[in-house]
């Protein structure tokens, strides 16, 4: 097996385990290594290529994370054997399916999306801790532009945004996402609501389903509701979204929405089988997969799983992203990765919306990343968030006993704290708020009813007596359950 670590023009640098863990992956997908074929051993490969033996390991251990390989001790790692096939990629780029043409229509009243709370309050999902952000880099960044502002951005933008930034993008979801595109896809949107609208503009029209996964982001609800479309709940498991229970439930559905590297708000995540079997689903019935991505920067235990995006050879997955957790909400950016042939339909559907984000604000977080700044920043807030969500863990395993267990997923700002079947779980919300407090109750995020929670942030901790805290949840809330 001849493997090559030589870096593409752009790779950003990637390091050694990362190009071979790359090349390994490639040559699975596209059939180069089959199912059940065996890998040589880590020193064999190692001296092949002239590398660490470590590097090898890494690159190993990330396949094994993602269910490419299997291997048990003193035994070869193999190809896992896959429900659905690879297939062979095309050696030009895949041609997917003709846009569809942007359409008007009529847009129906939707109800409030989310229950406002103080993100100052200990807590308060989806907040990052804003003390730590680096406020001195973020100045400067931001006040060299205001002194000699680029005469260009205080006119106008390109409808999929400054160019500086869509490259920063691109780069950045390659390399730690895997995500394939090219700044040309890139599209620039106030945050993962405004990325949705967009996607109910052109991919939807009225009395469509659309699968979604139960529990799931509150704000999409109201997006499919404004734009006349029927949400077809898909319960999750342990293993996040099931494609085929989907596709018994709603055989005529042509777009599902899915969290697949964290499951918003259970923290699952979606393995190899079930994504190759849910782009698989998209390629059959042309159909279309939404990637939200909404926190893959902060990791905490175990592998990354890259995107599904970067598996998808058909072009049927838009992925998004947001900087609303990894710099603080009030920027409003972030991004969609479209297929090429959607990109014409999506900028026709942004320019009769808001046209671009602020020029300028654009340009700082273009600046901010290529200098350096956003993935120290990153880097810092993985550590902090990582031992953040143990000591959260610890502390309620105490103070709130076996009756209220609280579990969090490996990535994230939140965890779940679940309550006894039968709980008011609006009452319990409306309790700890009273006490000072800000959870949010987990039924705002459900399609259909289930098991009563509370989401716990715990990114905004930072100041607060953990045990303190906890104390007066469970005060609050005890009368109730």
């Amino acid at each position: 097996m001849l493997l090559t670590l030589a870096p593409p023009p752009d790779d950003g640098g990637l390091p050694l385990h990362r190009r071979l863990y790359l090349a390994l992956r490639e040559s699975i997908l596209d059939g180069r290594l089959a199912e059940g074929a065996a890998l040589p051993s880590s020193r064999t490969l190692a001296g092949q290529l002239g590398v660490a033996r470590n590097t090898v390991l890494a690159a190993y251990d990330q396949l094994a994370a993602e269910g490419f390989t299997e291997g048990r001790r003193g035994s070869a790692t193999r190809v896992t054997a896959r429900q659905q096939p690879v297939g062979t990629a095309p050696a030009a780029p895949p041609q997917p399916s003709p846009a569809p043409a942007p359409r008007t229509r009529a847009w129906s009243a939707a109800p409030p999306m989310m229950i406002v709370r103080d993100p100052s309050r200990p807590f308060a999902p989806g907040v990052p801790d804003l003390a730590a952000f680096p406020h001195a880099e973020w100045r400067r960044v931001l006040g060299r532009l205001w002194r000699r502002p680029p005469l260009d951005l205080m006119c106008g933008i390109d409808p999929l945004g400054h160019p500086p930034l869509r490259r920063a993008i691109a780069e950045h979801v390659g390399r730690t996402r895997a995500v394939r595109c090219d700044a040309d896809q890139v599209m620039v949107v106030g945050g993962s609501q405004q990325a949705l609208d967009l996607v109910a503009r052109v991919l939807i029209e009225p009395g469509d389903r659309v699968l979604v996964e139960d529990p799931c982001y509150g704000g999409l609800a109201g997006v499919l509701r404004a734009a006349g479309a029927v949400a077809e709940a898909v319960p999750v498991d342990a293993d996040g979204f099931d494609p085929a229970l989907a596709e018994r439930r709603c055989p005529e559905a042509r777009l599902a929405c899915v969290t697949p590297s964290h499951q918003f708000p259970t923290g699952a995540t979606m393995p190899l089988t079930r994504r190759l079997a849910l782009i698989d689903w998209a390629a059959r019935r042309g159909g279309w997969i939404i990637e939200d991505d909404y926190d893959s920067d902060f990791r905490h235990a175990g592998q990354q799983a890259a995107s599904l995006q970067g598996l998808d050879r058909h072009g049927r997955t838009l992925y998004l992203g947001t900087f609303s957790k990894s710099m603080f909400p009030g920027l409003r950016l972030g991004w969609l990765v479209v297929p090429p042939s959607l990109v014409p339909a999506f900028v026709a559907a942004r320019r009769t919306a808001d046209m671009a984000p602020a020029g300028l604000t654009q340009a700082a977080m273009a600046a901010f990343m290529e200098e350096g700044h956003f993935g120290a920043h990153l880097r810092r807030m993985r550590s902090l968030y990582g031992k953040r969500r143990r000591s959260l863990l610890d502390a309620a395993a105490r103070i709130l006993g076996p009756d209220l267990p609280v579990t969090a997923g490996e990535a994230g700002l939140h965890a779940i704290l679940w309550l006894p079947d039968g709980s008011d779980e609006n009452a319990a919300a409306n309790a700890a708020h009273a006490h000072g407090l800000a959870p949010t109750p987990l039924g705002f995020h459900r399609v259909t009813k289930g098991c009563p929670g509370l989401i716990l942030g715990y990114g905004n901790l930072a100041g607060w007596d953990l045990d303190d805290a906890l104390k007066r949840l469970l005060s609050a809330i005890s009368p109730l359950i």
